[in-house]
C-alpha cells in the first residue's frame, strides 16, 4: 500500500461522501460534509491531538506488548508438544468469546485510565499475532530437521537459527493484522469508560450534537490507523527481506 494510492482512495472517498451529501440533501447534524468537518478538525485542532496522543501511546503500548507475548506463546508452543496440545485449544477457544464484552469487566479490574485500553488492545492482537507466528514456525521443511537432529543441534539451536528466521515473514503477516486490530481494542475500551482519547471525544461529540467534531475524530482515527499500518508494513517488509536475504541453513 503506497502513500499515493492512500491519497487517491481518499480524494474518491471525499468526492462520493460530498456527492451523498448533495443527493440525500441530509441536514449537517446527520450527515456534515467534508468541508463542514475540515472546519471542525481545524477549529478542535487542540483537543483532537491531545486525545489522539492519548489513544496513540495506549495503541503502541498494546501492539508492543502483545507482540512480545504473541512470540514468546508461539515459541513456547513450538518447543512443547505438550504445551502445543494444552495451550492451542485454549487460545482458540478463548476467541469463542466477544473480546468487546469483556471492556466493561477490564475497565472495573484495570479503572478507567490506560491500562484497561492497553489490555483491551493486547487480548484483540495477541491472537493474531501467536496464531501467525506459530504457523511460520510450524512450516518448516522437514529436511532441516533431519539435518539438524543429525547434527545433534538441539532443539534451541534448531529453532535460533532455523526456525525463527524462517518463520519471520508470517511474523510479518501478522504484526499487520495487529496494527489494524489495535485501535480497534483501545476504542472500544475508551467508550466504555475514559477520560481522554478519541473514543472518548466521539462519544463526548456525538452527546452534544457536534457531529462534524465527531466524524473529525473518527477520520483522525482512521489516519492514525492507517500510518500505523504503514510503519508495520515497512517493518514487515524489512523481516521479509531478512528472511529471503539469509544464508539457508
Amino acid at each position: 500500500m503506497r502513500l499515493r494510492d492512500i491519497l487517491f482512495a481518499v480524494l474518491i472517498g471525499s468526492g462520493l461522501w460530498q456527492a451523498a451529501v448533495i443527493l440525500t440533501n441530509a441536514p449537517h447534524f446527520i450527515l456534515p460534509s467534508p468541508w463542514r468537518v475540515a472546519q471542525a478538525a481545524y477549529n478542535s485542532r487542540a483537543i483532537i491531538a491531545e486525545n489522539a496522543w492519548v489513544t496513540t501511546i495506549e495503541v503502541c503500548l498494546g501492539l508492543l506488548i502483545g507482540t512480545v507475548l504473541g512470540v514468546v506463546t508461539a515459541i513456547q508452543l513450538s518447543m512443547s508438544k505438550t504445551a502445543e496440545r494444552l495451550m492451542l485449544p485454549i487460545l482458540v477457544f478463548t476467541q469463542a468469546v466477544p473480546v468487546f464484552a469483556l471492556a466493561p469487566l477490564l475497565t472495573l479490574w484495570f479503572g478507567y485510565g490506560m491500562g484497561s485500553k492497553i489490555v483491551m488492545a493486547v487480548l484483540i492482537i495477541y491472537f493474531p499475532v501467536t496464531s501467525a507466528f506459530h504457523d511460520g514456525l510450524a512450516r518448516i521443511d522437514s529436511g532441516y530437521r533431519d539435518l539438524s537432529v543429525s547434527m545433534s543441534a538441539g532443539k534451541w539451536n534448531f529453532m535460533r537459527y532455523v526456525q525463527i528466521p524462517q518463520a519471520l515473514p508470517a511474523l510479518g503477516s501478522g504484526l499487520r493484522l495487529a496494527a489494524v486490530y489495535a485501535p480497534i481494542g483501545a476504542v472500544i475500551g475508551e467508550w466504555v469508560g475514559a477520560s481522554k482519547g478519541l473514543g472518548y471525544l466521539m462519544l463526548l461529540a456525538n452527546g452534544r450534537a457536534k457531529i462534524d467534531l465527531m466524524f473529525a475524530s473518527l477520520i483522525v482515527l482512521a489516519c492514525l490507523t492507517v500510518l500505523l499500518h504503514l510503519a508495520v508494513g515497512v517493518l514487515a517488509s524489512w523481516l521479509t527481506r531478512y528472511a529471503q536475504g539469509r544464508p539457508r541453513p
